[in-house]
C-alpha cells in the first residue's frame, strides 16, 4: 500500500522536503504517519492534518492511496 505525504509552509521547511512517498503494511493513524515518514522529529504541538483535503484529528486512519497533508495553523490579519 502507498500513501504520499505532504508538508506546507515552515514545515516544509522544517522537514527539508515538500513531501514523501510511504509504503504501509496496515492501515496508520495520522500521527503514526508522521512519525513513520519523520523518525528523529517530535510533531510540532500546532500542527494541523488533512486526509484528501479534509480536516481530520490525528488519530484518524490512513488508508492505501490516501494524501496526507500537514500544515502550520493559518493565520489572518
Amino acid at each position: 500500500m502507498s500513501i504520499k505525504v505532504l508538508y506546507f509552509a515552515s514545515l516544509k521547511d522544517r522537514v527539508g522536503r515538500s513531501y514523501d512517498e510511504l509504503t504501509i503494511d496496515a492501515p496508520l493513524t495520522v500521527l503514526e504517519v508522521w512519525h513513520r515518514a519523520n523518525p528523529h522529529m517530535d510533531m510540532p504541538g500546532t500542527v494541523l492534518a488533512s486526509i484528501n483535503m479534509e480536516y481530520v484529528g490525528l488519530d484518524a486512519e490512513v488508508s492505501d492511496g490516501d494524501d496526507v497533508a500537514f500544515f502550520p495553523p493559518v493565520t489572518g490579519g
